[in-house]
């Protein structure tokens, strides 16, 4: 019991903290620029540097990217026309738009998001994603990534931007993507993961939580976790540059977080953005 109290809570800290980005009530991570919630002109930096073209960006719908990624899973994923794409922790939309232009008309983009005021957002974009492109082919469907309100074996691609970390039952996450997916359907997840244990005083930071920090596991847990789920072909892939980018830009979660590592540390030495694929294995013919 006491379990699934501490795990309630962190959902009610991150459900609090973004639906406070949705409704453009400030930043997750306190005044000041942060990645967590940027301006418009912001995200689209941060974009770019993590791997978003200019043309994927000038198509989306006015306010879908809110610079809470921390890598570019579309990317990773190779997708293609007539796939199915499941986005983990959809926020208002971002990488749904640019999937759902990936897959075109004989695909779909799903998004999952457990934050009220996410989804809200993401769905009052849908209109400007259709005028914008001419397709129809995207969806938005509220819920927890630990119970998702998808299929079994009913998805090509399972994306995720940022998000699994954030989750207080990792595992559970990696067994639904495993179940959700059909054989031989593939993960392709940007996330942040910890090269080694952050000090206490920066893991018990709410700030650090919300800021897709303090929930972080070690990259080999990572990969235990997606091996444990049944999923194969695991390749991760560390990305140094985003936490060192954010330490340059001054972003407020960054700058707590540099403040509480013992001298000589930085905050790259402890966190990297790790791009994560894997696949679910086909099914054996008798």
């Amino acid at each position: 019991m006491t379990t699934q109290i501490a795990s309630e809570n962190v959902r009610r800290a991150v459900r609090e903290g973004y639906g406070k980005i949705a409704s453009g009530g400030g930043s997750c991570c306190g005044p000041g620029p942060t990645s967590c919630g940027s301006s418009p002109a912001d995200a689209s930096i941060l974009a770019q540097h993590i791997g978003y073209s200019p043309e994927e960006l000038a198509a989306l719908p006015d306010g879908a990217n809110m610079g809470l990624s921390c890598g570019n899973p579309t990317a990773i994923a190779s997708l293609e026309p007539g796939e199915v794409v499941l986005d983990l922790g959809a926020g208002g939309g971002f990488d749904v738009f640019i999937a759902g232009r990936k897959v075109g008309p004989g695909g779909r983009a799903i998004g999952v998001d457990m934050t009220p005021e996410m989804l809200s957002k993401a769905r009052s974009n849908v209109a400007g994603y259709r005028q914008r492109t001419g397709l129809d082919n995207v969806e938005f469907r509220l819920g927890e990534i630990e119970h998702l309100p998808v299929a079994d074996a009913s998805v090509d691609v399972v994306i995720s931007n940022c998000v699994i970390n954030l989750s207080p039952e990792k595992p559970r996450v990696w067994r639904e993507i495993a179940r959700v997916l059909r054989p031989g359907g593939r993960v392709a997840v940007s996330d942040l993961a910890l090269l080694k244990p952050l000090p206490p005083a920066v893991a018990g930071m709410v700030e650090a939580l919300v800021g897709c920090v303090a929930g972080a596991e070690l990259v080999t847990e990572t990969e235990r976790m997606a091996r444990d789920a049944g999923l194969v072909d695991i390749r991760l892939t560390p990305r140094r540059g985003y936490v060192e980018s954010m330490v340059d830009a001054d972003d407020a979660l960054y700058a707590k977080i540099v403040g509480h590592l013992p001298a000589g540390m930085g905050p790259a030495d402890y966190i990297t953005s790790l791009e994560v694929s894997a696949r679910k294995p086909r099914e054996r013919r008798p």
